[in-house]
């Protein structure tokens, strides 16, 4: 089973003379077919320790590792989706699918029913010739995550994807980034502000705190399991079991706060 890892990360940041720490010997690990999630306050480093198994931010000490191998930069086996979704305005919403697997270099038949099948995946087939802008904000999200997922990742790193988005748009992307767990046994590592969506979409939830950046607790809610197992996503939101956990984890996020 593939695994991604932090090992004793060591970040500082530094403006001038003044040096402030970012993570000291930070450990963490995801394994493939697991939903982490990290919640916290602002500022606490969610975001950048996200960039750092990204590969897009080296540490000073420690090191990133994936199957035990240590890595070095971004690589096709992590993708990443924004809030931001840096969709490509020029390209429509199939080619914008394909754009990971022309740098790959595979053929366009090949290319075309890679972006059919994760269109397909996301309810996005009926678009796949219109342009971006004529997409919602919850398709461009949508889309996002086609994208991310066309090159066949083993993590699938996401920044706040849902921030922007409105409640309702929000509850129907939980669930289908559920869906797609289940059905591509991707590998997620999940930044978000929201209680109820930590605990919606987590298999290992991290609440940290910070800088510099910890782990204060670590808990493995059932929701998204349960998902897995028939439920939806509005019949475990009103779940007497995700009400109770929901104000003890909220309390906690104030404490920290």
């Amino acid at each position: 089973m593939s695994q991604l890892q932090i090992i004793q990360g060591h970040l500082t940041f530094t403006h001038g003379e003044v040096q402030q720490p970012i993570f000291d010997k930070m450990s963490m690990s995801i394994n493939k077919g697991e939903s982490v999630v990290l919640l916290g306050p602002s500022g606490c480093g969610k975001s950048t320790l996200l960039n750092v198994l990204a590969g897009f931010q080296p540490l000073d000490e420690g090191q990133v590792t994936l199957n035990n191998q240590s890595l070095s930069g971004p690589s096709g086996q992590r993708a990443v989706v924004f809030q931001d979704d840096a969709l490509l305005p020029w390209l429509n919403t199939e080619h914008n699918v394909e754009i990971g697997l022309r740098i790959q270099g595979l053929p366009k038949a090949q290319r075309q029913k890679i972006a059919h099948d994760y269109l397909e995946l996301v309810g996005l087939a009926a678009q796949a010739k219109q342009p971006i802008q004529q997409l919602s904000g919850g398709q461009r999200q949508r889309l996002g995550l086609a994208r991310a997922l066309a090159i066949k990742p083993d993590f699938l790193l996401l920044d706040e994807p849902f921030g922007a988005l409105d409640a309702l748009t929000r509850e129907k992307m939980q669930a289908l980034l559920l869906t797609i767990w289940k059905e591509t046994g991707v590998g997620f590592l999940l930044i978000t502000h929201s209680v109820d969506e930590a605990l919606l979409l987590a298999t290992d939830l991290y609440l940290l705190q910070g800088p510099p950046t910890q782990i204060i607790t670590h808990q493995q809610p059932p929701f998204a399991r349960r998902f897995l197992d028939g439920e939806t996503v509005r019949s475990l939101k009103a779940d007497s079991r995700f009400t109770h956990d929901r104000q003890s984890l909220l309390d906690q996020l104030l404490e920290v706060a």
